[in-house]
């Protein structure tokens, strides 16, 4: 089946420019076609529309997902009371005790939030563990490799630091490609950047609706 998925703003990256009231038409796991929402709504009339408030554009690339995942524990919402809902580190983290009595829970809904902040890609180093990287793929993402990220700490949110929306995204939308989208409930790209990735309300992988927020 083709779904339209459609938002009042656009940004299809690449350097190409924002498209109002722009489209992205899904078939199976690829994109068939992007632009303006008439238009594709025209070409596909059985099409199945998906309708999202604010920005759609293509999925973020998560650069720290090993180290989120690895150096974080995300609590389950049942420990919220006593943890908080951010990712614990350092002291808080080592005060958890043995790895194998949290990590499989926690990673497990770290790679949840990323989806709930528009990821559909990640980098992993070579010397990434296997089973992470099995982890990351079966949530849904793209993972391609590249050499560990030094320096601050790791970031939840791929647009925080980033100058333009673009320099977070993980490919700019083509037809043919893996279809990878993300919503955002903000009206313009300044907003977006101000708002960061939370803002997110819808995360498409590969075609699948993997988190809705609403």
């Amino acid at each position: 089946m083709l779904t339209i998925h459609a938002a009042a703003l656009l940004l299809p990256g690449g350097g190409r420019a924002p498209v109002p009231g722009g489209a992205v038409a899904v078939r199976d796991a690829v994109i068939a076609d992007f632009g303006p929402y008439g238009e594709l709504a025209a070409a596909h009339p059985a099409a199945r529309v998906r309708r999202w408030p604010g920005v759609l554009a293509p999925g973020l690339l998560q650069r720290d997902a090993v180290r989120l995942l690895e150096e974080s524990y995300f609590p389950d919402p049942r420990e919220a009371d006593t943890l908080g809902t951010e990712p614990l580190t350092g002291e808080a983290l080592d005060a958890l005790g043995p790895d194998d009595t949290w990590r499989a829970g926690s990673v497990r809904r770290g790679l949840h939030r990323m989806l709930r902040h528009g990821t559909t890609a990640a980098t992993a180093a070579p010397t990434a563990p296997p089973a992470l990287i099995t982890a990351m793929r079966r949530s849904g993402l793209l993972v391609t490799p590249a050499p560990e990220r030094p320096g601050a700490a790791p970031r939840l949110d791929p647009l925080a630091g980033a100058a333009t929306v673009a320099d977070a995204m993980a490919a700019p939308l083509a037809a043919g490609a893996r279809a990878d989208l993300a919503a955002f409930d903000v009206p313009d790209e300044e907003a977006l950047l101000a708002a960061g990735a939370a803002s997110c309300v819808a995360t498409v992988a590969a075609g699948r609706l993997v988190f809705r927020g609403r």
